[in-house]
């Protein structure tokens, strides 16, 4: 016994002698204080945690020994009432001091012992069970007897072992359960916790009521992710038994919101291990449709791991419908067909009967677990109603159709949501032979179908889309191989009509796509066939278009117009279209007819500017031929005229309607592109020098003119138009990133456009900000030495702003918005100098300060708000010197001014000298500033929550249940009390496990909303 507790002693770390003789009068609390002043001394070694290569196994080994012993011993020593006992004993004390590798190594011990307690507590019942299965039988042979007698005294020592059993199993849970539940160190907690739960299913006679059960519920609640998973991993483990559901009524009934409840953890881990323990309540029907509502929110969320949990549950709950019931068990879907499981999907979907992306959220959550949406022939069937069971409704059928077109992709390896990321996918040569199989299904079941598909829904526009892009997707050589060339041709023959039957963006990209690919993937004469089909759909174009102009001159509608100058523009982004003289009409119809529809006149222009950016494109830049020049030339000053043009009148409208707003926008875009894409620099010293282009001043000012009017658009105005077609093309953000790439790309003078851009910094929201954000970093990286010039001028027009509304004097709520704009441009521009940045550029900080300083005193003290407003943030940044110099400066220029004249306009320089005063006082100068980091956090975007835990019972006994919080501190008065160098060894990593699961925060630096996460209740 004495070498057995020594044993225990060393693998705590603790070299202690015990002496045989007076073991029996040796009091354990002596013992245990004693090890315990060794570790406050530093004479206790860690094998516990220690990271060396022969203790990789340590726990391993320690806890199997334990195991070893116990079942070694379950014929003798195990029941003589000392050796184990005493050994209990000491494993509790231990678990109970302040050294945290005492503790680690008691409950590991103490844990292992009840687990192996119970694999010989259930052995004996075993043998219970034969001897009372023999005792029956002998006592209908006969009443008594010496063999009724033997098997009664083996059935009463048998139950004495197990009673025996159960009581050591009982004092370690109080001793020592019920105390490390709740230890500060979480690693401890999830031992408990992993431990109870094996104890509960492998001895549920014993630990499967409520007295244990409460702590698994109370303990989802744990601040730690990783005890918050043991407790749910425990949780599914039982009531994957049907036999404990019964048992589990009252557990399930106070602990199932916090269930739910975890389904949304800020750990992914625990929220994907929730929504498995969610799925085993909703086959034993445990839980209500209202009650999962809020889960199906998390089909749409960001992390994929959630996701195909959910889906996951969906399709077990929603779909194959998995339930079990007492009477016959296992019930559901897996043999259901797959009409039926469509169909069900088709319900689901009908929620999102506008949102094709939330829909296709769903499928790609489902897909990897519903069979059904791979079953290509029933999805075709069904679309062509050759089942007469099963009736489409519109919204079914364009559901199915897209469900066919996502699953198709899902099935040949294409991603149908945004990843996460954006790394490119990789396969491994079984899986793009997979993927390649899968491609010869798909195409193998649409060969012959393909067309009527086509026939039926060539006249929906929601439908046709997705159906054509499916092209996009087969192996033509099935084609060929099976002989369907007829079925090849067919369909191209129906995509080319579909191209002709519809105007909107999504139906003629798809046909152009799906055509240019059978045109460049095809087989031999199919690949000829379907190039030949592209250039007699141009033509065909080209003979509409001119149609369409020759009616609109004549004064008939512009319907026609509009709709083939869509065309021309989808095809025209794909490949150069001969035009025939189509682009001198085009040129003509917009200077003669200046009451064309304003949408008529973005795609002329649209169409005008991509047929000279094609002809640019075929010149030789080598051999150019002058008459190619000439030509390109000529078609430039014709767009430049009507461009040039609509600068000047458009700027001079104000709130004339989207249309209007539209095409102010078209023009932005277009004209920062075609100087872009004739910048002068670009041609100098070249052969095609003649193409290079600059804009004058007054053309530059009257396009600022016009892109200031767009982003000054309300914000509300530009929410209403969210869903229009094209309006990533013409919205404030698509204005600011043509405007922020002439300087960029040093098209246009960066001294002009480059402040004026940057003062819009602070006021269009997030995406504008975003853009502003990457033009600096471009100008840093490229003008470093232009950047003060170019800061101090943005803020000068802020500012200037700001006065300008201060002198009309009545708009109170205006006055303030500008100074708060000038403001926070101001407190941005300088964060952009944080860290390393502001070492780089310390000289460039210090010029923006002293011409700012400048700047504020040209007429003071009327500008002097300037110091206040827009030079203060700089000065944060300067070095501890340079805020000395710039303290005289601003000296020695208020030396010849009368300051008690106006008090109130000297106030912001009183403020700035202060403040410099202050910063050079501290000499702070080489720290960081902290202000304007965004803080970059790991984990999931949390979900505000304050949820407590539920307990199982109203009253409770404070020695067992007290909450893990109050432990935690308990656990922090412990190791305060430990000074020596080996306990502070064992500090918690609780703080790295937080650090690690902190949310990102949102970009504009606003503390984010939260998920729920473990509260210690």
């Amino acid at each position: 016994m004495v070498d057995l507790l020594m044993m225990l002693f060393e693998a705590c770390g603790a070299k202690y002698q015990l002496d045989v003789e007076s073991l029996d009068e040796t009091d354990v609390d002596d013992v245990v204080v004693a090890l315990v002043q060794l570790a406050r001394n530093g004479e206790v070694e860690d094998y516990y945690s220690s990271k060396q290569k022969d203790l990789k196994s340590f726990k391993e080994n320690l806890a199997s020994f334990w195991d070893t012993l116990v079942l070694e011993c379950q014929n003798g020593p195990l029941f003589d009432n000392v050796l184990f006992e005493k050994c209990v004993d000491y494993v509790i004390a231990l678990s109970c001091t302040p050294p945290r590798v005492y503790r680690q190594v008691a409950s590991l011990v103490g844990l292992q012992l009840v687990t192996s307690f119970i694999a010989v507590a259930k052995t004996l019942s075993a043998q219970r069970e034969t001897t009372q299965r023999q005792l029956n039988a002998e006592k209908k042979k006969r009443s008594d007897g010496p063999r009724v007698e033997s098997l009664n005294k083996r059935l009463s020592l048998t139950h004495e072992k197990i009673t025996a059993m159960e009581e050591m199993m009982r004092k370690i849970f109080t001793g020592l359960f019920m105390h490390r539940y709740r230890d500060v160190d979480p690693e401890i907690r999830m031992s408990c916790i992993k431990s109870l739960g094996i104890w509960v299913a492998s001895y549920p006679s014993l630990f499967l009521q409520d007295l244990y059960l409460k702590y698994l519920g109370w303990t989802l609640n744990d601040k730690s992710s990783a005890v918050r998973k043991a407790s749910v991993l425990a949780l599914q483990n039982l009531y994957e038994a049907d036999e404990n559901v019964p048992s589990l009524g009252l557990f399930t009934e106070r602990f199932c919101n916090r269930m739910i409840e975890l389904a949304d953890d800020i750990d992914i881990s625990v929220a994907v291990s929730a929504i498995g323990l969610l799925k085993q309540l909703l086959r034993h029907q445990l839980l209500t449709d209202d009650e999962l509502g809020p889960l199906y929110d998390l089909l749409i969320d960001e992390p994929p791991m959630i996701r195909r949990a959910i889906g996951e549950l969906v399709y077990d709950h929603l779909i194959a419908q998995n339930v079990k019931n007492s009477q016959s068990g296992s019930t559901g879907g897996e043999n259901e067909s797959s009409e039926v499981h469509l169909g069900r999907l088709l319900q689901i979907l009908r929620e999102f009967p506008d949102d094709p992306i939330l829909g296709a959220y769903v499928i790609d959550d489902i897909w990897d677990d519903m069979k059904a949406m791979k079953d290509w022939k029933c999805i075709i069937s069904m679309l062509l109603d050759e089942n007469p069971l099963i009736e489409l409704t519109d919204v079914d059928a364009t559901n199915l159709v897209r469900l066919l077109h996502a699953s198709a992709k899902k099935a040949v390896g294409d991603r149908i949501v945004p990843a996460t990321d954006n790394r490119k996918q990789y396969y491994t040569k079984a899986q793009k032979e997979a993927l390649e199989n899968s491609k010869r299904e798909i195409t193998t079941a649409l060969v012959k179908s393909f067309p009527q598909l086509l026939r039926k829904y060539i006249a929906d526009k929601v439908k046709i889309s997705p159906l054509i892009e499916i092209v996009l997707l087969l192996k033509l050589e099935i084609y060929s191989l099976k002989r369907q060339e007829q079925n090849f041709k067919v369909s191209l023959e129906l995509i080319a009509d579909a191209f002709f039957k519809h105007g909107e963006k999504d139906a003629l990209r798809s046909c152009i796509k799906a055509i240019t690919f059978c045109s460049t993937e095809g087989q031999a004469d199919l690949q000829d066939f379907a190039q030949s089909k592209l250039t007699d759909l141009e033509n065909e174009l080209i003979v509409k278009l001119k149609s369409a102009i020759k009616e609109v001159v004549a004064g008939d509608d512009e319907y026609s117009l509009l709709v083939n100058l869509k065309r021309l523009y989808e095809l025209q982004l794909t490949k150069p279209v001969s035009t025939d003289g189509v682009y001198e009409d085009m040129a003509n119809i917009l200077r003669d007819l200046k009451d064309l529809d304003n949408e008529v006149k973005s795609f002329l222009l649209l169409n005008m500017y991509l047929h000279v950016a094609w002809c640019l494109h075929s010149v030789d830049s080598e051999t150019p031929s002058e008459a190619s020049i000439s030509t390109l030339l000529s078609k430039r000053s014709l767009l430049f005229e009507q461009l040039y043009y609509l600068l000047e009148t458009l700027s001079k409208v104000q709130n004339d309607g989207r249309s209007r707003s539209v095409l102010s926008c078209r023009v932005c875009v277009i004209v920062a592109e075609i100087w872009c894409l004739f910048k002068k620099t670009k041609y100098s010293s070249t052969k095609l020098e003649s193409l290079g282009y600059h804009p004058d001043t007054s053309i530059l000012q009257k396009f600022w003119r016009l892109c200031e009017q767009q982003l000054n658009v309300s914000d509300e105005t530009e929410e209403e138009d969210a869903n229009e077609e094209y309006i990533e093309e013409s919205n404030r953000d698509a204005v600011m990133i043509a405007a922020a790439k002439l300087v960029a790309t040093d098209t246009v003078s960066k001294d002009y456009l480059g402040p004026l851009i940057i003062s819009h910094f602070a006021m269009h929201g997030m995406s504008t900000s975003e853009i502003i954000k990457y033009l600096i970093t471009s100008l840093k990286k490229n003008a470093s030495d232009e950047l003060p010039t170019i800061f101090l001028e943005a803020l000068k027009r802020v500012y200037q702003r700001h006065l300008v509304d201060v002198s009309g004097g009545d708009n109170e709520s205006l006055i303030n918005r500008t100074y708060a704009d000038c403001k926070d441009l101001a407190t941005r521009l300088s964060v952009t100098f944080t860290g390393a940045a502001r070492n780089k550029h310390k000289s460039e900080i210090l010029k923006i300060v002293q011409a700012g300083v400048s700047f504020a005193f040209l007429n003071a003290p009327k500008q002097l708000h300037f110091l206040e407003v827009a030079v203060l943030p700089f000065v944060s940044k300067l070095l501890t010197s340079d805020v000395l110099d710039i303290l005289r400066d601003v000296q020695k220029r208020s030396e010849n001014f009368n300051k008690d004249e106006d008090p109130s306009g000297w106030r912001p320089y009183f403020t700035f000298v202060e403040h410099l005063h202050e910063k050079y006082i501290k000499n702070d100068g080489l720290q960081d500033e902290k202000e304007g980091h965004t803080v970059r956090r790991r984990g999931r975007p949390r979900k505000a929550s304050n949820i407590q835990g539920k307990k199982l019972f109203d009253r409770h006994d404070s020695s067992e249940e007290d909450s893990i919080s109050e432990s935690d501190q308990n656990g922090e008065e412990e190791e305060e009390e430990e000074d020596q160098p080996l306990i502070h060894t064992f500090r918690s990593s609780v703080s790295k496990l937080r650090s690690m699961r902190l949310p990102q925060q949102e970009m504009n630096g606003q503390e984010g909303t939260s998920r729920t996460k473990g509260t210690n209740s």
